[in-house]
């Protein structure tokens, strides 16, 4: 009886070892076995919306200095990242430019926080910008005075449609330049993508 509950011990140790040292071994990150993240954006949205409207600095405001000022525009993008390796991955860094109508690039986007998303989870990122309708016009009148012209638009005439157009959901907005970088002891990658937002 003894030798049983003796021999039966012993058989659940190495059982119990052999479960937990399966277990515990990963697979080590190599630059073969390391699967591309899934990147694809949730969902946009303009966080706070306080309208269209610009000040020249020959206006006199009511309260503060006067300046060329223009109305924020806030924008929120949620990416779903999708980790298809057996081990965990680090994003640690993501840049992207957006676009309004197809062809006007009016701000990049770089963030290097970092996120550690575990093996064979999603998890979600968010990205908050913010663009000034002064900025917007500067942008515009240094990169693209002549898309606006070849179109026959005028720079204020843009800025109030998109202003206008983004919130309501009627203006193109594209991510583009987008690059995500990820590791995984010692293997790294930066990786492109391109995604619509509305």
């Amino acid at each position: 009886m003894k030798k049983k509950l003796v021999l039966m011990t012993v058989l659940i140790f190495c059982l119990s070892v052999a479960l937990i040292s399966c277990v515990t071994t990963q697979v080590k990150p190599t630059e073969k076995n390391f699967i591309t993240p899934k990147v694809t954006l949730e969902s946009f949205s303009v966080p706070q919306y306080d309208g269209y409207w610009y000040f020249s600095s020959k206006v006199k405001p009511t309260k503060g200095a006067a300046g060329n000022r223009g109305a924020a525009l806030p924008m929120s993008f949620l990416f779903n990242v999708e980790n298809k390796n057996p081990y965990p991955i680090l994003l640690d860094g993501m840049v992207f430019t957006i676009v309004f109508d197809k062809e006007f690039s009016l701000v990049t986007y770089n963030n290097q926080d970092e996120y550690w998303i575990p093996a064979g989870k999603s998890d979600q990122v968010r990205a908050t910008t913010l663009i000034t309708a002064r900025s917007a016009l500067l942008s515009l009148l240094v990169t693209g005075g002549f898309k606006l012209k070849a179109k026959g638009w005028s720079p204020w005439k843009a800025l109030e449609t998109w202003w206008k157009g983004v919130p309501e959901g009627t203006t193109p907005v594209d991510i583009t330049e987008c690059s995500f970088s990820f590791s995984a002891d010692g293997v790294s990658r930066t990786l492109p993508y391109e995604i619509k937002a509305q």
